[in-house]
């Protein structure tokens, strides 16, 4: 009897070749330098191109390779076990402003319970949540920082009173600052934890407020500047926390003749005390105009106009901007129909009208700040959140930019019509500002075009240079030099120059994400992440 010998079927490998060379290719095409496409659509086409390759390897394994079906079986045990054990080691701790996961180890040290991290003061007896009518007396004079022989002497020349500044700008003016930091270094007065938030700090009166998330209450800390200890604390039963967004409250406080107002993530918006941290009112935003919650978080920073608190509130049928009494907490207008997004109102005058400017959804919008009446309104494309504020720039123009691929537009507000009307000027990708805020030098607007600093001539719309890979972070023009913090957690000046990228020091400052704004209080400079925060003083000349 003759044996028959099966021959094994030969392998196709040619598919897997073919399925990897297209792969590679995809790759090549979605980070090729001769595109202009914002790093989140990079990351999501990379992230597209790696499961189809996957998808149509696993296919190949299985169906097409004419592998032993052994030989099959293991390799998918051994893929499935790769895969059981990355997510039992690993975890993912949020995410860059590009979107890429930061993975960490699962059994990585944790901070402290947030409750337990350092001690907090007594909160004070609330004020009835929403007063009568009748004015709230006003606040006595806050006490000098340093109250006592033992703490050190902090004078705090200027004060950095909210959101981007003294007028919302990202512009303060600073005393000539040393820029060889190599030779003389800012100096650090105090550093340690905080509780989670993308919060900045709002500094006046030898007081550093701002907001964290500790456990499951949101909390308002006023810090005193000269050593970091907690002044006073007041909390909420609130908690906002998603694996992308992060943790905690967004909004940066706000400091107003005595007055300190806040919105949480979840839309709490309260008034403090400067001094003592009483809870003068207290309010619901979301409850009050029937908005939902945004996908991100509520990140208004509240804006003091005259004897009005305003906040972006998002509700339909005339509730997009909301303002409130800033002594009892009555809600006095509302307006606009447009839904909310992740920028600050902020004041302005232009073409001799003063007047509310805000970033919605979908539309940007200049208000009466006394009804809140829409004074003129100009469409924006709604792809993607906006965060970025508008930057008021001379002429009656409003630059407005955002990222995501989204690009930045140059609006002329003029009278019209029997109002004020907005009319484009030019429009652009050259400048794509996710989280930072642009700021203007000379005639020249600076701002991080997806995460690389950037220089574009206002007057066309054309950019200069576009140098500096500091990811979605922050930045301020502190006089004469640009001060950038990076998303890496490192302070970085800049020569704000129109011919070319000079970068003139850099220190570390965090060794993690960092996307809080920061805050420049003459020559003390006031920054936080989402685990701790620091206070500098910088070097003059």
């Amino acid at each position: 009897m003759i044996n028959e010998v099966h021959a094994e079927p030969r392998t196709r490998w040619w598919p897997a070749i073919v399925t990897l060379a297209a792969g590679t290719a995809g790759l090549v095409w979605v980070w090729g330098s001769d595109n202009d496409r914002s790093g989140q659509e990079r990351v999501y086409l990379t992230t597209a191109v790696g499961l189809g390759v996957l998808v149509l390897l696993g296919l190949w394994l299985t169906l097409f390779s004419a592998l032993p079906r052994r030989t099959r079986v293991r390799a998918l045990v051994i893929i499935l076990a790769v895969f059981a054990l990355a997510a039992g080691t690993v975890r993912v701790r949020g995410v860059t402003g590009d979107l890429i996961p930061i993975f960490e180890w699962r059994w990585a040290g944790r901070p402290p319970a947030p409750l337990e991290m350092l001690p907090l003061p007594a909160p004070l007896p609330d004020a009835p949540s929403v007063p009568p009518a009748a004015t709230v007396p006003a606040a006595p004079a806050p006490p000098p920082a340093a109250r006592d022989g033992d703490r050190p002497s902090i004078v705090l020349e200027r004060d950095y009173p909210q959101f981007l500044g003294p007028d919302r700008s990202g512009m303060v003016a600073s005393a000539p600052l040393a820029t060889d930091w190599s030779r003389v270094p800012p100096r650090l007065v105090w550093r340690q934890r905080v509780g989670a938030a993308w919060s900045g700090f709002a500094v006046s009166s030898g007081l550093a407020v701002t907001q964290e998330q500790r456990g499951a209450r949101e909390m308002v800390v006023a810090y005193n500047v000269a050593d970091g200890s907690p002044r006073w604390a007041q909390g909420d039963d609130a908690h906002y926390a998603t694996t992308v967004a992060g943790e905690g409250p967004r909004a940066t406080p706000t400091i107003d003749r005595g007055r300190v107002f806040t919105l949480g993530a979840t839309g709490v918006l309260n008034a403090f005390d400067l001094t003592t941290g009483k809870r003068l009112w207290r309010r619901d935003v979301g409850v009050d105009h029937e908005s939902p919650m945004p996908d991100w978080g509520r990140s208004s920073s509240p804006l003091a106009v005259d004897d009005l608190v305003v906040v972006t509130a998002g509700g339909q049928d005339g509730h997009a901007l909301a303002a409130y009494n800033r002594d009892s907490g009555q809600p006095v207008w509302q307006a606009g129909n447009d839904a909310v997004s992740y920028s600050s109102p902020h004041l302005a005058t232009l073409a001799g009208v003063r007047q509310i400017v805000v970033m919605n959804q979908s539309t940007v919008a200049g208000h009466d700040p006394s009804t809140g009446r829409v004074l003129w309104e100009h469409s924006w494309p709604r792809i993607q959140p906006s965060v970025a504020q508008p930057l008021m720039l001379p002429g009656d123009r409003v630059l407005v930019s955002s990222g995501y691929g989204v690009g930045s537009r140059l609006l002329q507000i003029a009278a019209g019509g029997g109002g004020l009307q907005a009319s484009l000027v030019w429009e652009s990708t050259r400048l794509k500002s996710k989280f930072a805020n642009v700021v203007v030098h000379d005639g020249f607007v600076y701002g991080l075009d997806d995460g690389v600093l950037a220089c574009v001539d206002p007057s066309t719309g054309e950019r200069r240079w576009k140098s500096g890979r500091y990811g979605h972070g922050q930045l301020i023009l502190a006089g004469e030099l640009l001060m950038v913090q990076t998303e890496e957690g490192e302070l970085v000046l800049v020569a704000p120059r129109s011919d070319e990228h000079r970068e003139l020091a850099r220190v570390a400052v965090f060794g993690r994400k960092t996307w809080n704004p920061p805050a420049l209080a003459g020559r003390y400079l006031f920054v936080r992440n989402d685990l701790e925060a620091a206070a500098y003083e910088l070097p003059l000349r």
